[in-house]
This record gives structure tokens, C-alpha cells and sequence, in this order.
């Protein structure tokens, strides 16, 4: 087990990221699914000390750097947070590029990524802004019905954004910072209920992020949303994952075309401007356009004497 991780800290339209530039245990598996799992299987404690208190939160994403697996990406990405791993963060990918770009090691326009969800791209703009080219996202099921213990009946999408999600209209919830606790209390009483109900993602895949929306507040923006992520927190960010899979329910409803912009707000106020650029198949394809900012860089020392070196 390593003792140290050096680390860069950023945050993304209020989301935060630490990215794990060097001193992680070398990556032995062949491609990105794999090396995730390997992490999981052998290294998983590194990721609790990383993330977790006394040295993280719960609200903390972490992007493990390891060498690329196909030709011409710049990087391999792994994606955790406090409840485990993700298969695709983008709001964490452009903390990462962000993150490159101080280290020196990338300049302005296109860079290539592997993730665990499959290849990405993303566009370091002159403005500091990035764009990511995600995965192929796609909705899977329109006004699926639920009962919620509290809620009552409702209806929502199940949509792919890199993530699975059930996409839900906040009804008379407000969508405020200062309505966290009874937003994170609604979401997870769905993500439950979804759970009891076996409605899933293809193949079988737990839907482990819940996506309320509502009117946005600001006046260049299309809606708001909260997001319950897995575990306990929500993104602060409007969530690259799922700002994809609700572009993916909007196309399938006929309510946005192919190039047309959609500003979707976050919780804290933060933008991301999504577009769907092309089709594929039944999936879109969607560019998600926000900004990240450096906020720390450090390294992390993890103490053999410390009962809680490896996170509370």
C-alpha cells in the first residue's frame, strides 16, 4: 500500500474533484472496466482514505489517472466517490482536464480520455470553459410509475447518461440549496422504491442516481435539477451524466433537436450548457459544455500509525 497520493483539487460548477496525478498503485488490467475492477477488488481502502473524512466528504469525486489504453488518449480516468465507483463523471472530466492544463502537460483544444464507460474527448476552450463529447446516451423507458412512501404515485424516465437515471419531475419540492434535506430524503425514498419495484437500467443495472427538475431560476436557463448521486450526496454541479440522460428523454420526446443548446442549472446555480450532436442508433450523442476551476494541489500522506488513514 502506497504511503502518499499526489493529488490536484478543482471544482466544477461547485462539484468538487480531486484527481490523483501520481502514486497510486500501477494498473495491471488491460482496459478501463478492468482496471476499475481491479481498484475495487485490491486497492478499494485508497480510495476510502482519499475520499472519505478525515481528509475528504462525502460530497468529494475522485478521478484516478492511469496510463492510456487506447492510441492517442492522453490519460485513463477511473471514477469513485464516497459509495464506490462510477463508470463515467463529467463533471469530473473536466476537472480533469483542467487539471492537465495546470500541470503543463495538455494545452488549448481536443484531448482524448479513456473511461470505464468507453473513450471521451473533451475541448479545453480559450475561455477556460470544456467541452465534453460523452458517451452515447439513451432513455430506455418514458413515465414509468412508482409508488414512493411519502410521495405517493408518480412518473419518470429511465435514461443512460454514463450513469443510470430516473429522471422525475420535483413537483411541489423546491428546488433550493436550503431544501437539501428534504430533497435528498424525497430522492432517496424513489431510489428505494425503484429498488423494491426491480426497475433497472439494461441488463440489470442498479439505478443509483435519482434526477428531480423543475423551472430554472436563472433567466438563461432551461430548467433546474437536483441529483441524488450513489451513496448519500447530491452534485452541486447540474451533473454532466445526467444533464446526457436528460438530453436523451428530451430527444425522445420530440422536445429538443440535434445542435439545439439546452442550459441546464444545478442546485447551487452553476450552468451546463448540453447539445445533442449527433444520433446513434436509439442513443444521442451529447457535447456538455462547463467550467472548472483549481483550487488545491497537495500531497496526501497515509500514516501506517493512523487508525484512520484509510477513512471514517
Amino acid at each position: 500500500m502506497t504511503g502518499w497520493l499526489h493529488v490536484v483539487d478543482s471544482h466544477t460548477e461547485g462539484e468538487p474533484t480531486r484527481v490523483v496525478v501520481a502514486g497510486w498503485p500501477s494498473a495491471t488490467a488491460g482496459d478501463m472496466p478492468s482496471r476499475r475492477d481491479e481498484m475495487r477488488l485490491l486497492h478499494d481502502p485508497l480510495r476510502r482514505g482519499l475520499l472519505l473524512e478525515p481528509r475528504g466528504n462525502e460530497t468529494l469525486v475522485g478521478a484516478i489517472l492511469t496510463p492510456p489504453v487506447s492510441a492517442g488518449a492522453v490519460a485513463g480516468v477511473v471514477f469513485c466517490n464516497d459509495a464506490g465507483y462510477l463508470g463515467m463523471c463529467v463533471h469530473a472530466t473536466i476537472g480533469v482536464v483542467r487539471t492537465l492544463e495546470f500541470l503543463g502537460r495538455i494545452g488549448l483544444g481536443l484531448v482524448h480520455l479513456d473511461t470505464p464507460a468507453g473513450p471521451v474527448s473533451a475541448d479545453l476552450h480559450r475561455d477556460g470553459s470544456v467541452t465534453v463529447s460523452n458517451v452515447a446516451a439513451r432513455c430506455t423507458a418514458l413515465d414509468v410509475e412508482l409508488d414512493v412512501p411519502g410521495l405517493g404515485r408518480i412518473a419518470g424516465d429511465v435514461a443512460y447518461g454514463g450513469n443510470w437515471f430516473f429522471l422525475a419531475d420535483a413537483g411541489g419540492l423546491r428546488l433550493e440549496r436550503e431544501n437539501a434535506a428534504a430533497l435528498l430524503s424525497a430522492t432517496k425514498a424513489i431510489r428505494s422504491a425503484l429498488e423494491r419495484a426491480g426497475i433497472t437500467g439494461d441488463d440489470g443495472a442498479p439505478i443509483d442516481h435519482v434526477e428531480l427538475f423543475g423551472p430554472a431560476r436563472r433567466a438563461d436557463a432551461d430548467a433546474r435539477n437536483f441529483v441524488l448521486c450513489p451513496g448519500a450526496a447530491y452534485d452541486r454541479s447540474p451533473c454532466g451524466t445526467g444533464t446526457s440522460a436528460k438530453l436523451a428523454a428530451l430527444y425522445r420526446r420530440g422536445r429538443i433537436a440535434v445542435g439545439q443548446r439546452w442550459l441546464q442549472e444545478g442546485i447551487a446555480g452553476g450552468v451546463f450548457e448540453g447539445c445533442v450532436r449527433a444520433l446513434e442508433g436509439d442513443s444521442v450523442l451529447p457535447d456538455i459544455r462547463g467550467r472548472a476551476y483549481v483550487t488545491a494541489k497537495a500531497t496526501l500522506r497515509f500514516d501506517p500509525a493512523d487508525p484512520y488513514r484509510f477513512g471514517l
